[in-house]
């Protein structure tokens, strides 16, 4: 959206450092890992790319996720373009939900006949600890299933599976970072199903850079577009219809007296008929 509405993009340049002003303290400048400087009013960064020393009592919670490519839907459907959103209610009481989308082949997102999925839920363990359990009651794992002689399966076949932890800083605070006051970081993904609360983020974000702003506002309808020196579409050369040339008094007597001559020779061409219709047949 960003490139869309004018955004400029500086690609494989990331940035090393921030210019701050000695007077204010704010950042004037950064400078990327190829010595160029960019002058900016306002830095908005990813918070992975703060230094530990610039944080101060931020403590984080932590993301249990798996990967999973399997040979089948979970929940199968005639349909060549599914997506499947499953929320797993929690086990044990006082545990976590687990949420999960599936997506097929269709998304470009795994190969032909394979099924991409993904889990998330927050950490009590490792993400292999939290999430291997249920992976093993919705999904047949080919070793498990040679050993127990089962040659097809009503359950999906893991093909493949990664479990990692990652960090969830969506609950720090502004507070907890020493920064620039026209500096402001922004947390990674959280183990919400969506992106709600990184659509709020951004809202509040846009709102202390430019308050006179409307957020995201919608896209005009393509029919109210009005372009330099062109009117609405469905006005001007291409939609209206043809003027005919005016004609003088001669044409329109010739166009007349043909007209006539057309009505009589079809009169004539009815009459003919009907004489041959009423006539009496003929003995040999």
């Amino acid at each position: 959206m960003c490139a869309v509405f004018g955004g400029i993009y500086c690609l494989r340049h990331s940035v090393q450092c921030l210019v701050l002003d000695k007077e204010s303290g704010r950042c004037k400048a950064v400078i990327d890992t190829c010595g160029q400087r960019i002058s900016c009013d306002h830095f908005v960064v990813e918070e992975g790319y703060i230094r530990e020393e610039q944080r101060k009592n931020v403590t984080y919670r932590q993301i249990s996720r798996a990967v999973l490519i399997t040979d089948q839907s979970l929940l199968p459907s005639e349909s060549e373009q599914q997506v499947s959103l499953i929320t797993v209610p929690p086990q044990d009481l006082g545990g976590s939900a687990v949420h999960m989308v599936e997506l097929c082949s269709s998304s470009m997102t795994c190969m032909p006949g394979t099924y991409l999925v993904h889990l998330t839920t927050p950490s009590s363990g490792t993400a292999q600890e939290d999430l291997a359990p249920l992976v093993s009651r919705l999904f047949a794992e080919p070793a498990i299933a040679e050993e127990q002689g089962e040659v097809e399966s009503e359950k999906p076949m893991l093909l493949w599976a990664l479990y990692f932890n990652m960090r969830d800083s969506s609950g720090a605070e502004r507070s907890s970072y020493s920064l620039p006051s026209n500096v402001y970081p922004c947390p990674g993904p959280d183990p919400a199903l969506g992106s709600d609360h990184a659509i709020t983020l951004a809202e509040a974000v846009f709102q202390q850079l430019l308050p006179q702003e409307e957020f995201c506002p919608p896209a005009p309808n393509p029919e109210d577009i009005v372009y330099d020196g062109e009117g609405p579409q469905g006005e001007g050369a291409g939609f209206e219809e043809p003027v005919q040339p005016e004609r003088d008094g001669g044409e329109r007597e010739g166009e007349e007296e043909k007209e006539e001559q057309r009505a009589e020779s079809e009169q004539d061409n009815v009459g003919s008929q009907m004489d041959v219709a009423d006539a009496p047949p003929t003995e040999e």
